[in-house]
């Protein structure tokens, strides 16, 4: 809150005035040697977790963090176990350099997007979970607790029982995305809109599954998450988790009502992933800068490989949230999504942002 000369008490609307600190895509095109890529938002960023994929062909998804090392690379739409190879990508002060050995992520002429988060520059905790009495098995994290996002890593030794891994976040995640770093195993997501043991498989259009080997049908807590050791036995993993934050990002979830709609988040989007939970269906994920007007028509699906779509029916990001239209919208389904701000409908100082 602050107060104005006035004396009248006004409640922020947000933390971050500005989103670019902590999230930008960018738009390049390869060449057959490394490429240097400059974020253009109003602040710089260094990023911590990169997700890359080819627009104009049919290339797999790639993702790189720093807490694994920028040479190891997962496919958000694969099962693969990651791999590591040298001259990968190296993070700058303000955007990447995309190196030569991936293909997925620079080949000559190709164009590219890059989807990058800020977390805390690669700086990792170690909680020994004995010690600290915080969850029963050790972890490593890097945590930013303003943009609400912590990459953690893990190893599960394949004994039964739940395992209780802490994250960093200080306030209960609302989305984590897990892989299986050394075994081909698919992808699995929470969202918080769920109950456990229902989770998601981001790698496939699969609706909404169930299965109490995956969370012990247990919602995170603001320490620590939950799963269950046969999920996936005595195997290194890793996990994304995002707490929403005011003014930056939305974890929400809408009914399709297969006319006009709005879904509210408190800021104009920049990014949006969606999916129709309720049935099986594809995952579109639009952004700002590939559309940069409305609709925002061109689409990439994290579930494959594909080029990039045009959709003749696509949301409109508006000042404070986006209109679904098509597919994402069909009258009765349940849908999930996760959004991340360009700027807040209104500033820390309750001054509101100009519309587009």
């Amino acid at each position: 809150m602050h107060q104005e000369p006035s004396g009248v008490w006004i409640m922020a609307y947000t933390t971050i005035d500005d989103p670019s600190a902590y999230f930008q895509t960018a738009l390049y095109t390869g060449s057959s040697s490394s490429v240097t890529v400059t974020n253009d938002g109003n602040s710089d960023l260094q990023p911590d977790w990169l997700w890359f994929k080819r627009r104009n062909g049919t290339n797999d998804h790639n993702v790189f963090d720093t807490t694994r090392g920028l040479t190891e690379r997962q496919w958000p739409n694969l099962t693969s176990a990651s791999d590591s190879g040298s001259n990968g990508i190296s993070a700058l002060t303000d955007g990447f350099t995309s190196g030569t050995f991936y293909g997925d992520v620079n080949s000559n002429g190709n164009t590219f997007v890059t989807w990058q988060w800020k977390c805390n520059g690669g700086t990792t905790t170690t909680n020994d979970a004995s010690s600290t009495g915080v969850g029963n098995v050790d972890s490593v994290y890097q945590a930013n607790t303003t943009a609400g996002f912590s990459i953690v890593t893990f190893d599960l030794t394949g004994d039964s029982g739940d395992k209780t891994i802490a994250h960093g976040l200080g306030q209960a995640p609302d989305v984590i995305f897990f892989k299986n770093r050394d075994d081909a195993r698919n992808w699995a997501m929470h969202h918080h809109t769920q109950t456990p043991p229902q989770y998601m498989t981001p790698n496939t259009n699969a609706a909404v599954a169930s299965s109490d080997n995956f969370n012990n049908s247990t919602d995170p807590t603001s320490t620590v998450f939950s799963l269950e050791t046969s999920w996936h036995g005595a195997h290194k993993h890793v996990a994304y988790c995002f707490a929403e934050v005011q003014g930056y990002s939305k974890f929400g979830s809408y009914k399709g009502n297969g006319g006009s709609q709005f879904v509210y988040t408190g800021f104009a989007p920049a990014f949006l992933i969606e999916k129709r939970s309720s049935n099986t269906s594809t995952w579109t994920l639009y952004d700002n800068k590939r559309s940069p007007f409305n609709e925002r028509s061109e689409v990439l699906h994290p579930e494959g490989n594909d080029a990039e779509e045009t959709y003749s029916s696509a949301p409109d990001f508006l000042s404070n949230g986006f209109a679904p239209r098509g597919a994402i919208n069909d009258n009765g389904e349940t849908v999930i999504y996760m959004a991340f701000a360009e700027h807040p409908f209104v500033s820390s100082e309750g001054v509101p942002c100009t519309a587009r």
